[in-house]
């Protein structure tokens, strides 16, 4: 084990587990910009003291992933994680935090895919040339059947469960790097904060329809606009090895 200094970058919407409850995937930077990835974590079901925020450094004690040969994945020890302060400012134009987030500077996805396959490069920060579209599309309403099954058997047998919903859309963007090979991009976002907007402004507005509309607001005409100077967190799922949007980074230009 070894300790490490990590600045919270993106955290997922929660997935089901048999083992663990549910799983969280987080990633941040360390102090010289490099990107680590910490998985799993059970995020809810931590105590309050150790929920942390994005742009918050956290203190925790990590080792190499051993089943996930990823070279940022690190498998932490949930019960050292310790948020330190509060998360960097905005002010100057998010200076602090772009200090830290673009400390190795952004890369277009071609130079990423590149690296995936020379050394296993699975986490970066894209600066899109153009952000041509973001998509709502319908997904499954349910969980999978095998998650649903884990759910039956946790209520009967494990510790309480916390409701998880199931988002019945999928959101993503379309966009083009900034470089001679990109032939265009399309790519699942996967960030907590759109799954929890999309939540709340359906409560707000009592309708999923016009929930779908504010999620695309913000995250298209808001964050996405020409007075920012947005980039995307990207990562590759582990089964696939496919690249995915994390979050996005959208201080003002």
């Amino acid at each position: 084990m070894e300790k490490k200094k990590v600045l919270i970058t993106v955290k997922t919407y929660p997935l089901p587990s048999t083992r663990h409850q549910e799983l969280v995937c987080t990633a941040g930077v360390l102090a010289d910009g490099s990107f680590i990835r910490l998985y799993p974590i059970d995020y809810r079901y931590r105590p309050y003291w150790q929920w942390y925020k994005k742009y918050q450094w956290v203190e925790v004690e990590v080792e190499k992933h051993e089943k996930d040969p990823r070279k940022e994945s690190y498998r932490p020890k949930v019960d050292t994680i310790r948020p330190l302060g509060e998360p960097l400012a905005t002010s100057n134009k998010w200076a602090e935090r772009r200090r830290f987030v673009l400390g190795q500077g952004a890369k277009t996805m071609e130079e990423l895919c590149t690296l995936q396959k020379s050394d296993r490069t699975s986490l970066g920060i894209v600066r899109p040339m153009e952000i041509t579209d973001f998509l709502v599309e319908p997904d499954e309403p349910e969980w999978k059947q095998q998650w649903k099954a884990q759910f039956h058997q946790l209520k009967l047998f494990g510790p309480q469960r916390k409701p998880l919903e199931k988002i019945p859309f999928k959101f993503s963007y379309r966009f083009r790097c900034d470089s001679a090979d990109c032939r265009g991009h399309q790519m699942k976002i996967e960030d907590w904060e759109i799954s929890e907007l999309y939540r709340n402004q359906r409560s707000k507005l009592g309708s999923a329809e016009k929930a779908c509309e504010s999620v695309r607001r913000k995250f298209f005409d808001d964050m996405c606009s020409p007075s920012k100077d947005t980039h995307f967190f990207v990562g590759t799922t582990l089964q696939y090895g496919s690249w995915i949007v994390l979050g996005v980074f959208w201080p003002p230009k």
